[in-house]
């Protein structure tokens, strides 16, 4: 029951991403070229707008309240303050060039306040189109992947992918390229000014810079496995979980909760300790940076305060200038580790979801293929075999069948012999290895899968219930009645489509009981239809089909969970039903197939008898034994002689 295999953690899903797998995110980022460099033009220009009301602060120190200003400052250099500062005696322009100072000031925080905005709506609704655009793609693909893959695959990583992976991503979008175009700006422009200002302090206060790479290199280096790692056992937990919640019934009967809470806690420990040792390196990275941050406010403090102090070292003004320039470091100088960090969270959350949309399905449409409006119904398997995997177990073993359009075929046998493995092949849920399945005499793999699943109607055993009422799911079964059960009241629902899905249900057996609920066809079934009983869910499940009116119809213990006067019921409207199409009926019960035009016996992945009910009782062979020992020995002459 756990699931710990390379298939079920997606190890496999990695294989299949085509070089980096975060430039393959910025790849199907570039349709969002246009706002995102709108996004991270806003930045820059923001991030220079916060630079400036510290020149302003300098210049007003310098020119206005100290006057030591040297004249070669930038504002001084580009014409936007005065070169030389204002005499101490003209009291008036020292207030004019405060206020001239102070409007500049008024109109940076002007830009910073539009700026800001564009950069933050542009890189918001662009993460948040991406996502949108990134989920549907990969669930659209997931949904053209062969059952195998979700057979190798568990859903609650198939989850982890769709939900919180694609998030991540949104995230790195929305923030991290922000903030990466933010340090850049703010490196560009403070380091510019501080090499421009005082050269010798710059090269002092930048000297760690590299250091801060390494170290940095060095992180993403021993982080990136360990994320890889962590995601794995989210995706683990959250399987673990859903198959609790989701078998809570059986948890509860046979009263293994400290079982499972052991499971559970077992597989969260196992998340909580290697999250604990990331989380340590991490902040311990992140404490080395706060340090040379810290050695850096030091040498402003003690080297510049000198230069200062010294005669034609710093100006006030630009001392001042480098402490808060600085403090704007600090947010860059500590965000790499944080930036460093999150990348390499995305990077593991894109190998999953570029994984998942380079994963080739095995089974796929032919480009060319054939796309009748519907079929005779001629079924014939030559020489078919088969096996779920590469190296595994032969299933099918050399089946040869001819199936003749109209005619119902009974399947009977024992378990695991084979027979809802065959009937899996012609709607091409699964290719052969060897040999064809052929459908009016074109074998399977010409045809269009979507004229193969349309025309082949397939009712399992254990059938699926979405969460919803009656009505949606008997109406999933035709696409037009489907979309328009969703978008109309129960109340303004066309009568012809009510007529329809009330049909499908009535030829199901289904009618009766669904009328007897309080709220009849527009009761909610509940997830996975557990207010509904088997033998319910089986009925609603052959309306649904019924719905679609196939040419070809297959029955997988489709009446299995049924009492015998539904499945004489069902047994009558379905005879109706198949007398102009071809039928496909797998039984444990062997009185639902008695009737077949024929019924084939099957043991060990092969065909072993076929013939009518009577033929096969009178032959004595395996299905007379099956028939004997369900009905006893005295009731098989009389059997027998009923289809006289």
């Amino acid at each position: 029951m756990d699931s710990s295999d390379a298939h079920g953690s997606f190890e496999d899903i990695r294989d299949e991403v085509d070089g980096n797998p975060m430039v393959n995110a910025f790849r199907y980022a570039l349709p969002y070229w246009v706002p995102l460099t709108i996004g991270v033009i806003s930045t820059m220009i923001n991030r220079a707008a916060r630079l400036f009301p510290a020149l302003m602060i300098a210049a007003a120190i310098d020119l206005v309240v100290t006057q030591s200003g040297t004249g070669d400052g930038i504002l001084a250099v580009i014409g936007l303050v005065p070169s030389e500062p204002v005499p101490a005696e003209q009291v008036d322009q020292r207030l004019n060039l405060l206020y001239y100072l102070g409007g500049l000031t008024v109109l940076a925080y002007l830009v910073q306040a539009i700026s800001h905005y564009c950069s933050r709506y542009f890189f918001q609704t662009t993460a948040q189109r991406l996502q949108h655009d990134l989920r549907l793609d990969t669930y659209d693909h997931m949904q053209r992947l062969s059952l195998d893959f979700f057979n190798n695959h568990q859903t609650g990583g198939m989850m982890s992918i769709l939900n919180s992976d694609i998030n991540r991503l949104e995230d790195f979008f929305n923030v991290e390229i922000r903030q990466i175009t933010e340090a850049v700006m703010i490196f560009a422009l403070v380091g510019g000014y501080m090499l421009y200002t005082a050269p010798r302090l710059a090269a002092l206060v930048l000297l760690p810079v590299p250091i801060i790479a390494l170290v940095t290199a060095k992180f993403i280096i021993w982080i990136e496995p360990k994320y890889k790692r962590i995601r794995e056992l989210v995706a683990r937990l959250n399987t673990r979980l859903a198959n609790n919640l989701g078998g809570a019934a059986i948890v509860k009967s046979f009263d293994r909760y400290e079982v499972e809470n052991r499971r559970v806690a077992e597989q969260s420990r196992g998340y909580r300790d290697e999250k604990i040792g990331a989380i340590t390196v991490r902040k311990a990275f992140f404490a080395s940076l706060r340090l040379i941050v810290g050695a850096m406010f030091v040498t402003i403090l003690v080297v510049g305060g000198r230069d200062a102090i010294t005669a034609g070292g710093l100006s006030t003004g630009a001392f001042v200038a480098f402490f808060v320039y600085l403090q704007q470091l600090d947010g860059p100088m500590t965000r790499i580790g944080k930036t460093a960090n999150n990348y390499q969270k995305a990077k593991s959350s894109a190998e999953r979801v570029f994984g998942v949309l380079g994963y080739e399905a095995d089974i796929q449409s032919p480009t060319d293929g054939t796309d009748p409006v519907s079929l005779d119904g001629d079924v014939a398997f030559e020489d078919v075999t088969f096996s779920y995997s590469e190296d595994g177990e032969r299933i099918l073993e050399g089946v040869d069948l001819e199936v003749e359009a109209g005619e119902t075929i009974g399947f009977a046998g024992t378990s695991g012999s084979g027979k809802s493995t065959l009937l899996k092949l012609p709607v091409r849920f699964y290719d052969v290895d060897s040999g064809s399945v052929r459908i009016d005499g074109d074998d399977v793999r010409t045809y269009s899968l979507q004229t193969l699943r349309d025309r082949i109607g397939v009712v399992e055993q254990d059938p699926y219930m979405f969460s919803g009422t009656i009505r949606e799911n008997i109406a999933y079964g035709d696409g037009d009645a489907f979309k328009t059960v969703l978008e109309a009241d129960a109340g303004e629902m066309p009568d012809d489509v009510k007529a329809r899905i009330r049909n499908a249900a009535m030829a199901a057996g289904a009618h009766r009981f669904i009328t007897e609920l309080p709220d009849g066809y527009d009761t909610m079934v509940g997830e996975r239809g557990v207010k509904l009983s088997g033998g319910q869910r089986q009925r609603v499940s052959i309306a649904r089909t019924i719905l679609n009116d196939p040419d070809v119809i297959v029955l997988d213990e489709a009446t299995s969970d049924v009492d015998t006067e539904t499945e004489n019921l069902i047994q009558q409207n379905l005879d109706e039903l198949t007398a102009d199409r071809t039928a496909f009926v797998i039984a444990h019960r062997l009185s639902t197939i008695r009737n077949a035009d024929r019924i084939v016996v099957m043991e060990d992945g092969d065909v072993i008898e076929t013939g009518t009910h009577r033929e096969l009782v009178e032959d004595g062979g395996a299905y007379a034994d099956l028939w004997a020992s369900q009905t006893g020995d005295g009731e098989e002459e009389e059997a027998a002689e009923a289809d006289d």
